[in-house]
């Protein structure tokens, strides 16, 4: 694929940006976003280099909770480049490592309203945009919860991404005879200020048993983002799960690492 047009959402930092870094290293153009305008051009200035091309990036913020600045963020990426050929619903927030009944109302309805109503937003702008251009690729983001997993402090994060899978499904059911390809991407365990973000907010020991975990199972977005943008650039599969941490992989890591040589420690897991 050649002259691709990529708009990623959440894409001024963490693994939005490294799937950004990824497409223009392709040669291929970038709509990124974020929540500023602040942020955006930060993001625009440090992946710059990856881009000999300056026309090639691109950027304007957008909060997913609103679905006339979705249409907005589509609207300038067909001004700019005249097509969107993938979109990717990446944005997303993670509620306080609390028990359920220590939540604050603001958990309770912004990582819902970001992760599950922001991803729907972003489906329904691009699934009608790319109809009417007649192509295109749309993919949603797993995470921790997708597939029923259950973790103390994740309840409000977990529900959301539960719910993503059941609606991406649903969407890959009803355009299954359209012209757009919809899938998932599933990054596992990537080190980012999403994962870091808990270990102020649990105890030293709960840390500690999380971080057990992470050695173990866990990467960084410059070792996973490769591995998505290449599945999706080379994706010619309608309902297709792009699956980096697939569980052989994470079952062979379990048996490595206790039978044989340990993984080495990541940056901030030491």
């Amino acid at each position: 694929m050649t002259n691709i047009v990529a708009v990623i959402t959440g894409s001024t930092r963490g693994i939005g940006s490294g799937l950004a870094r990824e497409f223009l290293k392709h040669g291929h153009s970038v709509m990124i976003s974020g929540q500023s305008q602040e942020s955006v051009n930060r993001a625009i200035s440090s992946l710059s280099d990856f881009a000999p091309d300056k026309a090639k990036i691109n950027g304007f913020p957008c909060d997913i909770r609103n679905y006339t600045e979705i249409e907005i963020l589509w609207s300038k990426a067909i001004e700019i480049y005249g097509k969107v050929n993938i979109w990717i619903n990446n944005a997303g927030v993670i509620n306080t490592m609390r028990p359920i009944g220590e939540l604050s109302q603001d958990d309770v309805e912004n990582v819902p309203l970001t992760n599950l109503v922001g991803m729907m937003n972003g489906c329904m702008v691009a699934l009608n945009g790319m109809l009417q251009q007649g192509h295109g690729q749309l993919y949603t983001f797993e995470g921790f919860g997708s597939n029923g997993s259950k973790n103390q402090g994740l309840s409000i994060y977990g529900s959301s991404k539960y719910g993503l899978r059941y609606f991406t499904k649903c969407l890959i059911e009803e355009t299954k005879d359209s012209p757009v390809l919809v899938g998932s991407l599933s990054p596992g365990i990537v080190t980012t200020d999403l994962l870091f973000g808990a270990k102020n907010e649990v105890t030293a020991e709960q840390w500690k048993k999380m971080t057990f975990v992470y050695r173990i199972l866990a990467d960084e977005v410059d070792t996973v983002a490769p591995f998505l943008v290449k599945g999706v650039l080379q994706n010619k599969k309608h309902g297709a799960q792009i699956e980096w941490l697939t569980r052989r992989k994470a079952f062979l890591r379990f048996i490595k690492h206790f039978l044989f040589k340990k993984r080495k420690v990541l940056p901030g897991l030491e």
